[in-house]
């Protein structure tokens, strides 16, 4: 069509190109020889179509099917997103089902996980029940389990939980349960100390707290964080004027 019938033709309106449209394909495209069945359309068509069978009532799912790894963390990958499988299957192969709307994962011919599908990089779909015993244990550990083993930790750390859970609770818990889990391999001290150098920096997260502790940084004095506002900001500026000046005008 865009070769043979549009160039050079003008067309009045939609009924004028259906029409020409029609004259081309049953007067010229659909009898001349086609170039790989080397048989007219028209002719092709007629032993074709007693063949042909009704749509079902119910369209078909289309969908991808991919060989996919399990990570070490008990996730499989697709499209930049994550997807958990039971933790029994890290390090197998698995096939993944993805349609529209639900990616499946198959192992031995056997259904294993079933997810929503995610459509933003590195977003991340994890059941619990598929998470290992002691990784369960920690996600019922609510923000107040948290609070109360910081402060047991030291002001530091309940400091860097408390930054956390003021700016997105659910969002951090996972980040505030990963550091007090730091907890169990480096002790309290250098914990609360790493969470004090995380705070002079400004960052209280859990990449930052962990970054400290394998860098041994935790040992290194704290500088005292700089004063960065001036007289001249804390009094209002020195073209600032109150509310009682400015409606005098």
């Amino acid at each position: 069509m865009k070769k043979s019938f549009v160039p050079l033709r003008t067309f009045r309106d939609l009924s004028d190109a259906n029409r020409q449209l029609h004259e081309w394909i049953m007067q010229e495209a659909s009898i001349r020889k086609h170039g790989t069945t080397h048989e007219q359309p028209l002719a092709r068509f007629a032993v074709e179509k007693p063949l042909l069978a009704a749509l079902p009532d119910v369209p078909p799912v289309l969908a991808v099917w991919k060989q996919v790894s399990v990570h070490s963390d008990g996730h499989v990958v697709y499209r930049k997103a994550l997807y958990s499988v039971p933790f029994t299957l890290v390090g197998k192969d698995l096939w993944l089902k993805a349609t529209d709307t639900v990616v499946q994962l198959f192992h031995q011919h056997g259904l294993v996980a079933t997810h929503p599908r995610l459509r933003k990089p590195g977003d991340r779909h994890t059941v619990r029940d598929h998470q290992p015993p002691a990784a369960q244990a920690w996600l019922e550990h609510d923000p107040q389990w948290c609070l109360t083993r910081a402060r047991e930790i030291g002001p530091a750390c309940l400091a860097v939980a408390l930054a956390l859970f003021n700016d997105q609770v659910l969002v951090n818990l996972r980040g505030v349960q990963g550091i007090l889990r730091l907890r169990e391999k480096v002790g309290d001290q250098r914990l609360n100390a790493a969470c004090d150098r995380a705070l002079a920096f400004a960052s209280p997260s859990y990449r930052t707290v962990k970054g400290i502790l394998d860098k041994g940084l935790d040992s290194e004095p704290v500088a005292a964080a700089p004063q960065t506002l001036t007289d001249t900001y804390l009094s209002g500026g020195r073209f600032g004027r109150d509310l009682n000046s400015l409606l005098l005008h």
